[in-house]
């Protein structure tokens, strides 16, 4: 297989793109090489993006302008984050709950908008929300703790990825937090909102008005990226760019369709498979 980008032989055609950011499309305050040049490229030949992010540490406003500052022009509506797939949920299934929130200020400000109720009383706790949550302390682990050992709260996440990239390397996120409070209360998790979650990829879908098995999901994680885009029939393509290695993606029993080397290579890999002459826009 080629060095290039690698393929299990499958052309696809894909109706939209979903992206990663963190370790795909950027890290840190710097685009990845090939990103600014290959999402132009996508949308100049009619393949609508959207992006998808299980880092809850902004809402969808700020990394829209974040993209937008590196080149890449982006609306907010274009940016599903997990803290919006959560609040969605919660919106439908228990709107006015009772939620402690184990996570940053934004991720609470989602929480308000959808009418819930922020409480540190573990009596009154209906739902602990786990996030990425860099002041994460032993008090607010002790109040989650008593909600779900002694009051019957209910244990839901934003994500549940091991750890986040940042320049230089890795920070720990949320899995070790859900971890934490797994066990020492007893209490499973019932909702990780995030990828590889069905709910972050049909939210995706529907902005980008395609079904998910017509998309291309692309990231830098095989077990939230890839793993989501194969249970939902779409067509996948790890970078190597962020966390997931070469070797560990030829390791799986269902490799994604496309190994690439960085973004750079993933508007050529779409485009080159398309009739000679034939924008994607006009076929839709």
């Amino acid at each position: 297989m080629s060095r290039r980008g690698e393929s299990d032989g499958r052309a696809g055609s894909p109706r939209g793109v979903i992206l990663d950011l963190d370790g795909t499309v950027y890290l840190g305050e710097n685009a990845l090489p090939g990103a600014v040049e290959a999402i132009a490229a996508l949308r100049a030949y009619g393949l609508p993006v959207v992006f998808v992010t299980n880092k809850p540490l902004e809402p969808a406003a700020a990394y829209a302008a974040k993209l937008t500052r590196l080149g890449i022009p982006t609306g907010s509506d274009d940016v599903i984050t997990s803290s919006r797939v959560l609040g969605d949920y919660f919106a439908r299934q228990a709107p006015r709950a009772r939620v402690f929130v184990i996570g940053e200020p934004p991720l609470q400000e989602e929480m308000r908008r959808v009418g819930l109720q922020l409480t540190e009383e573990p009596a009154e706790i209906e739902y602990v929300v786990a996030a990425l949550d860099r002041t994460f302390d032993y008090r607010k682990w002790n109040i989650a703790f008593r909600a779900l050992k002694f009051h019957d709260a209910r244990l839901v996440a934003t994500n549940g990825d091991r750890t986040c990239p940042v320049p230089g390397g890795e920070i720990p996120d949320c899995a070790g937090i859900i971890a934490a409070l797994e066990t020492s209360s007893g209490r499973q998790v019932e909702l990780i909102a995030g990828k590889p979650s069905p709910q972050m990829i049909r939210a995706a879908a529907a902005r980008l008005k395609v079904r998910p098995e017509q998309c291309m999901v692309v990231g830098d994680r095989l077990e939230t990226d890839i793993v989501m885009g194969r249970a939902a029939g779409a067509r996948t393509a790890l970078v190597l760019t962020g966390v997931s290695t070469r070797a560990e993606a030829r390791r799986q029993p269902k490799p994604p369709d496309l190994i690439l080397n960085n973004l750079g290579e993933l508007a050529e890999r779409l485009i080159e498979n398309q009739p000679p002459g034939t924008r994607r826009a006009e076929r839709l």
